[in-house]
């Protein structure tokens, strides 16, 4: 998701127009490039001991996937195109008329920059090579809302909040200011464990996708997701207020503005033995491309630091590694 905000902040800035395509049936249009078999299916009569050879992937298929990017690649590659070498489903052209930036996600695609003549050419050669929807303008990617005004784009998932909130089927209408409580260290053996453990998970796995664009639930759902093997009733009280939290904002959204510059600023952070059970330091961080916030991060470090100075040093170590993956801006 890092490539789709940055995608965004450089198109606010650079007041492109940004378009989404769909295509049917995407895996079905993948070439297979070795041998594949697999039995007759129901309806369809062959001599006894015979087996149907794959030509083209199908759904199901574990090397579909692979084909149909494959396929896609080439497309766009004979159209001109060249990937990323961040993001390989990230495609980029370059021309005297300017630049476009070609996405795709599975059978989602954001195609945007300067160059309307060579956006509307590639639209149709793609229209030529498969069953191709054009959605218009981006409104909706993934889950994700998207919004666009003269002061720039900004994306939320309300929806899937309300729809979290409804699964989750809270017995009050009560809301809380944070996330989580200040100085908290949950550990695996506080309260009881719950009689049913199946909702603890369900529940930390939607809120890891919420954190996409909830950038202040991101250090709350890296505690909680901890304890999805063994959930106890004080975890589901903190992810209970997550919830709550969430109901409150719910109308929150991250914005990339239009007057902002594109350039890098990154910042970092580190809190030296923080986990209660293995001593453990965590690190956060966070990436601005001007005004737009578009990569962050919080994670237990994987080693025992010996002082916060190593702890700093490691968590710094992490966002370095984070920029060299954030998309270079036109």
């Amino acid at each position: 998701m890092t490539t789709v905000r940055t995608l965004l902040a450089v198109a606010s800035v650079r007041r492109w127009s940004v378009s989404q395509l769909d295509v049917q049936n995407a895996f079905l249009n993948g070439k297979l490039s070795e041998e594949v078999y697999m039995q007759p299916p129901p309806g369809y009569s062959v001599s006894d001991g015979m087996v149907c050879r794959l030509r083209r992937s199908l759904y199901g298929l574990k090397q579909a996937p692979r084909a149909w990017f494959e396929r896609f690649a080439s497309v766009v590659t004979a159209a001109g195109f060249s990937p990323s070498s961040h993001d390989p489903a990230l495609f980029v052209h370059t021309s005297p008329r300017g630049r476009t930036l070609l996405l795709l996600y599975v059978d989602d695609m954001i195609i945007t920059g300067d160059d309307p003549e060579y956006i509307a050419f590639v639209k149709a050669r793609l229209r030529d090579q498969f069953l191709m929807t054009d959605l218009g303008p981006l409104r909706y990617f993934l889950g994700i809302e998207v919004s666009s005004t003269s002061a720039g784009f900004s994306i939320s998932q309300e929806k899937y909040i309300q729809d979290l909130l409804a699964r989750a089927a809270l017995a009050d209408e009560r809301t809380v200011e944070t996330p989580m409580e200040l100085h908290v260290k949950l550990r695996p053996t506080d309260g009881d464990p719950l009689p049913d453990p199946t909702r603890y998970p369900h529940l930390v796995g939607s809120l890891v996708y919420l954190a996409v664009t909830r950038p202040d639930i991101s250090y709350p759902v890296h505690i909680l997701s901890q304890f999805v093997s063994a959930p106890t009733t004080v975890h589901y009280g903190h992810l209970l207020r997550v919830l709550r939290y969430l109901r409150g904002t719910i109308t929150r959204r991250l914005f990339f503005p239009r007057s902002s510059s594109l350039q890098l600023q990154c910042y970092s952070d580190a809190t030296w033995a923080n986990d209660p059970t293995d001593r453990r330091s965590l690190s956060a961080y966070c990436v601005f491309l001007g005004g737009s916030l578009v990569a962050w991060k919080t994670k237990k470090q994987v080693a025992v630091s010996r002082s916060s100075v190593e702890a700093e040093l490691r968590a710094m170590a992490s966002v370095t590694a984070e920029v060299t993956c954030v998309v270079d801006p036109p």
